[in-house]
């Protein structure tokens, strides 16, 4: 499965992935596992990847959930180590190629996650993070993805400079945070035939939730959704105008300093007086710390992501709406 996306396709000159192949058991783990933690609440579901590296294929074939935030008992690193460990005594793939987290859209670009990707890429080049989207597949479409930090954002994050300039450099954008790598999903050929067998078995009324002109409140809350990522924006913006406003205050004071300076040991000049001694104008006007960038550059991210979805969704409701006016007037 591949699909189309507003972020950059692989973009190292010697990419290390070129695609991902998942196992159809372990994507089936990880819809369980993510439907059920974030069913009735806002939980985020996560966990590892497992599986192998075959050329400039990843592998995916296991996969098990972390233990939950809450859960103050259990150290999250001891028990992948333990979980790693029991999986080769049974001689199950082992080898960690990654993580998976649960998404309402784009709510998975997040500080937490470009970190968390940062400290798996530097220590497992081949890592990836899949994202999959539990409401988006609760209404009839799968929503796989997988995604790597670019060499931009590596740079970024190696350096910690997240100031206009240090961005400016890097040529990074939250178009260029994250760069998504191609899915195939993979089943073996009894696997095929048993789901053929299911299929015929489906009652046919059960795909009828494909045809479900009920989407008001999902649109509602993307809107919603889209609401305070676009107010969260505009806070940032403030902010970073009150900071060029200070910024253009302080250099008229710095200016307006220098100038009497400059007079005054002309005047001490004409009176045969020693100049005053000279100061540093950076203590005396303190540089003023430039906001970080990197979180707006993600609401702006998330503002593109709920935008696309919301014209996708509605182009997918209005297509259901004509079919179901077409089927209503045949009848």
């Amino acid at each position: 499965m591949a699909s189309s996306s507003r972020y950059t396709k692989t973009q190292d000159p010697a990419p290390f992935i070129e695609c991902v192949q998942i196992e159809g058991l372990a994507l089936m783990k990880i819809t369980k596992h993510c439907h059920e933690e974030c069913s009735g609440n806002i939980e985020v579901a996560q966990g590892a990847l497992l599986g192998l590296i075959v050329g400039k294929t990843l592998e995916i074939t296991n996969c098990f959930a972390f233990p939950k935030n809450y859960d103050d008992t259990i150290d999250e690193e001891d028990y992948q180590l333990d979980m790693m460990r029991r999986l080769r005594l049974v001689n199950v793939d082992h080898y960690h190629v990654g993580w998976y987290q649960s998404s309402d859209v784009g709510n998975f670009l997040s500080l937490p996650l470009l970190e968390s990707q940062y400290h798996y890429q530097t220590s497992i080049e081949e890592s990836v993070v899949l994202i999959y989207d539990t409401n988006k597949t609760s209404r009839g479409f799968l929503t796989l993805k997988a995604y790597r930090l670019t060499p931009q954002a590596i740079n970024m994050y190696k350096d910690n400079d997240f100031s206009p300039e240090a961005l400016r450099t890097l040529k990074i954008g939250y178009e260029t945070l994250l760069m998504e790598v191609p899915i195939v999903i993979k089943n073996s050929s009894l696997t095929n035939i048993l789901l053929s067998e299911m299929q015929d078995s489906v009652p046919p009324q059960e795909g009828s939730g494909f045809l479900d002109l009920g989407s008001a409140s999902v649109l509602e809350g993307q809107l919603r959704s889209l609401m305070e990522r676009v107010d969260d924006l505009n806070q940032e913006a403030i902010k970073f105008n009150r900071y060029q406003l200070a910024v253009a205050r302080q250099t008229q004071d710095k200016n307006r300093y220098t100038l009497k300076r400059t007079q005054e040991n002309a005047l001490r000049a004409a009176k045969d007086e020693p100049p005053l001694p000279e100061e540093d104008v950076n203590k005396l006007f303190r540089p003023i710390p430039v906001p970080p960038r990197l979180t707006p550059m993600l609401m702006a991210s998330q503002v593109e992501a709920y935008g696309e979805h919301i014209s996708k969704f509605c182009s997918q409701s209005l297509a259901k709406l004509f079919v179901m006016q077409a089927t209503k007037n045949s009848t």
